[in-house]
């Protein structure tokens, strides 16, 4: 009689283990990724078309930022999943202070890209406002 080893035994076991590393670091790092997507802090730019002159603002998401003419609240942004394309969306509302006749409606209220400014502009005659981060 022979006596044969069992070599399913060994590779059971090697599968099981790499399914469960395979696991476990797609866990780790899906979790690390939905940490990092979402900011309390959203960075845009303002160009006075005026003076000409560039100022970039930090806005904490919930409150509201008086910046000249404007006041501008930042309710929420997200940084994109993707790294070799990076993209920063922030829901912002911007209220014009010197129209006195439209007190309760907003120059801009929507969500801002940061790739395509374009997409969701805001329109006003002076000032010239895009989304550069989010963290």
């Amino acid at each position: 009689m022979v006596l044969k080893k069992s070599t399913l035994a060994g590779k059971n076991n090697f599968k099981l283990i790499f399914v469960l590393l395979l696991v476990y670091f797609c866990f780790v790092f899906s979790s690390n990724s939905q940490i990092n997507l979402e900011g309390s802090f959203t960075d845009i730019q303002i160009l006075d078309k005026i003076s000409s002159k560039n100022t970039l603002i930090k806005l904490k998401n919930g409150e509201i930022t008086k910046f000249k003419d404007l006041s501008i609240k930042s309710f929420k942004c997200k940084n994109s999943e993707f790294d070799d394309d990076p993209e920063v969306t922030a829901y912002l509302q911007i209220r014009d202070l010197s129209n006195k006749n439209n007190d309760e409606v907003f120059a801009f209220n929507g969500w801002m890209f940061s790739s395509s400014p374009s997409l969701t502009p805001f329109d006003h005659p002076v000032y010239d406002v895009w989304l550069v981060s989010c963290y």
